[in-house]
């Protein structure tokens, strides 16, 4: 048996996915009907190669030659493998009597290793501890499989992905896999009649278990099998879509599912401004980052733990009934395997309503929140709390809310030539708010001309640059009050309008982010 046993960090960094190795964990599927995660299967990966490679470090060793046991007599020119010094290898030179009247007879070897050096030992002792057989290590030092994956497991993980992804013997659903030939076949008429119970429950989504129950499926299969092959067939069929959190599968109907879900709603969508972002100063970066918009790709620290939120609210998402999901504040909404769209649940932080809510991960926002924002009388500039839920699959909403009263604030008034200014009045305000991007909009739908007509970026931010100066005595206009303002007649992140201050001459800097609008050069 081997000694000491180890697995160099260079063997998992290099590791390569062989067919045996696909070929072994397709069997654990088949022996255990189950579907398991890549997880799952790293762990059983791991364990088995540790089990393959120190099986073959046995074998070698094994093979190399006869141990070194001091109670054996040997003579010149035997060769010898000498396990307590890494099983390196050594030819007996010579043998003579040694001298010891406290040890008895014995002989002394002496021994030449392949890279010449020469060392004596003592051989035919009846006693000593070299004479049994080498053990293995204890386990507790021996090649730890759970420190393997915390070092190595997510390289792993993506490898194993890669040779399941092109095995054709394995399928995945909602982040499990599991051999295709177990599958069950799920006809034509069984998938008509989950459709009908999808129908029924009107857009609100299911379970698989809630699905079997009348769908004239199998009884006599294993369910785990039979729930499986379901979730294959559904995810087969253009009808259906899983809109489940990790951790939990559940179907809806396409067409069920809500225009601003399937399709980003009009005050989200973005056009693309062609900007150079090396341009914005240290100063613009910080507010970027400051004010955390989901168009804004910016690096985060992945291991920022969030728990909770304040978003002030720009127009658009209050227009659309949405909440903002940037890079930072994914970490609290809901995520899944592969569907890009997740139904979860938003609950208000002070009433406790549940509201219905659906997650779009690929366009960074929630949808669900209209009649809340109503209910609350949210403006523009409001701020509002999101925070993790008590359980899996829900998130914590509040509105920052005070006693309702008047407050002077930056109100729009649109004009019935389609043209918008800012004046100064008394709102009513029921929610604390962003001095800076809080702006009251008296009705929403005034402000649809102005989307429509599609005018092109650098025309509207000089009209909304030139309004805002009017109601500041310097004519001085901060950055982010800008970003708000223009946000109310176009979808725009902070870069592009961030980078045409910088670059414009029609706009001056004069200083901590504010800017004056050159009237002589703006002509």
């Amino acid at each position: 048996m081997i000694g000491v046993f180890t697995l160099p960090n260079e063997y998992w960094l290099n590791l390569q996915v062989t067919p045996q190795d696909v070929e072994n964990l397709h069997t654990i599927l088949f022996e255990r009907e189950t579907p398991l995660t890549t997880s799952d299967l790293v762990s059983e990966f791991v364990e088995a190669r540790i089990q393959f490679e120190r099986k073959a470090a046995e074998n070698k060793q094994k093979s190399a030659g006869k141990p070194f046991l001091p109670k054996e007599k040997y003579s010149a020119g035997t060769e010898l493998v000498f396990p307590a010094l890494g099983w390196q290898k050594g030819k007996v030179a010579s043998v003579r009597a040694g001298v010891n009247p406290a040890v008895g007879e014995f002989d002394v070897i002496a021994v030449e290793f392949e890279d010449e050096s020469q060392r004596m030992f003592a051989a035919g002792l009846a006693a000593h501890v070299l004479n049994d057989e080498p053990l293995v290590k204890p386990e507790s030092d021996d090649v730890s499989s759970a420190l393997i994956i915390t070092e190595h497991g997510k390289s792993i993980r993506k490898k194993l992905e890669q040779a399941f992804v092109d095995d054709e013997g394995l399928v995945k659903i909602a982040g499990s896999w599991f051999p295709r030939a177990l599958l069950i076949d799920i006809n034509e008429g069984q998938l008509n009649l989950v459709e009908a119970i999808l129908d029924m429950a009107g857009g609100e989504p299911l379970t698989t278990a809630e699905l079997m129950k009348d769908s004239d499926l199998p009884t006599s299969e294993s369910p785990k099998l039979v729930e499986f092959s379901l979730n294959y067939a559904l995810q087969d069929d253009d009808r259906f879509d899983e809109v489940g959190p990790v951790g939990q599968v559940l179907w809806c109907l396409r067409r069920l599912e809500p225009d601003f879900v399937r399709d980003v709603p009009p005050p989200l969508q973005y056009l693309d401004v062609s900007h150079d972002r090396n341009v914005l100063t240290p100063e613009m970066l910080a507010l970027e980052a400051q004010l955390d918009d989901e168009l804004t790709i910016h690096e985060i620290d992945s291991q920022e733990d969030v728990s909770a939120v304040n978003i002030t609210l720009i127009y658009p998402h209050l227009r659309a009934g949405t909440l903002p999901v940037s890079q930072r504040t994914r970490k609290l909404f809901p995520t899944a395997y592969e569907t890009p769209r997740v139904r979860f649940t938003l609950v208000d932080g002070k009433t406790k309503q549940r509201i219905p809510a659906w997650v779009v991960l690929e366009h960074g926002y929630v949808f669900g929140l209209r009649e809340w924002y109503k209910a609350h009388q949210l403006i523009p500039g409001s701020l509002v709390q999101v925070r993790k839920g008590e359980n899996p699959g829900e998130v914590i909403v509040e509105a920052k809310s005070q006693r309702s009263s008047k407050d002077w604030v930056r109100t729009v008034m649109v004009g019935s030539d389609g043209g918008f200014v800012f004046a100064t009045l008394k709102q009513p305000i029921t929610a604390e708010f962003n001095d800076r991007m809080v702006v009251h909009v008296p009705d929403f739908k005034a402000l649809d001309p102005i989307w429509e007509k599609k005018r092109s970026f650098e025309d509207l931010l000089l009209m909304v640059m030139r309004e805002l100066s009017k109601s500041n005595p310097q004519g001085h206009v901060h950055a982010q009050e800008l970003y708000a303002a223009v946000n109310l007649v176009r979808r725009v992140p902070p870069a592009p309008i961030f980078a045409e201050l910088e670059l414009n001459p029609i706009y001056k800097h004069v200083g901590d982010l504010h800017f004056r609008l050159d009237e002589e050069a703006a002509l």
